[in-house]
């Protein structure tokens, strides 16, 4: 079973209807035993950073979701950032679950990122083209598995121990966005 966190913010029908036809089972869920008891778990978002880790801190997710050591936690778009150490939108700490910070995107290029981007990546299965939405960004790091070109690099898939995230929204990115997600929810992109 895969838990949805549903914190009252973000996209999680899309996501649960991709997952879905990926032939996994879901719930959509807050509650503590539901996810503790789920074999991976989904942090979805869209929206502002801090209105988000305040609806998380709200239902007492956070101490949960930080508590989980031994099972695979995926953050998509805002939930991905939402794993960091602190973001600079609303300059509010994140779950501490990804070591790094959320930073504005720097570019000559228009913001927010919107779009189609192609993926930059060693990982053979990542060379797609993917979509994305936002005006934020984590660090490039050594946990970065594939990043966008947006004037500067983008990290767009991320994965430290059990944690990855994904900056773009597999779930409106086709078949390839399908693809990605399916191996995210198999162990994820560690060569």
């Amino acid at each position: 079973m895969i838990a949805i966190i549903d914190y009252g913010l973000g996209n999680i029908k899309n996501v649960q209807r991709a997952v879905e036809h990926l032939g996994y089972k879901t719930i959509l869920t807050d509650k503590q035993s539901e996810i503790e008891a789920a074999d991976i778990i989904i942090l979805p978002g869209v929206g502002h950073f801090k209105d988000a880790m305040q609806a998380i801190q709200a239902r007492g997710l956070a101490s949960v979701l930080q508590s989980i050591t031994d099972k695979p936690i995926i953050g998509i778009c805002l939930g991905m950032q939402l794993l960091y150490d602190w973001s600079a939108e609303g300059n509010i700490e994140g779950l501490k679950l990804f070591p790094g910070n959320i930073v504005p995107i720097k570019t000559q290029y228009p913001v927010p990122h919107l779009g189609w981007n192609n993926l930059i990546s060693n990982h053979p299965q990542l060379a797609q083209d993917v979509y994305f939405v936002h005006s934020y960004q984590a660090e490039m790091s050594e946990h970065v598995v594939a990043f966008a070109e947006y004037g500067d690099p983008i990290p767009a898939i991320v994965q430290y121990k059990h944690y990855i995230g994904i900056q773009f929204h597999p779930e409106k990115s086709g078949d390839d966005g399908l693809t990605i997600l399916n191996q995210a929810l198999k162990g994820g992109f560690l060569l």
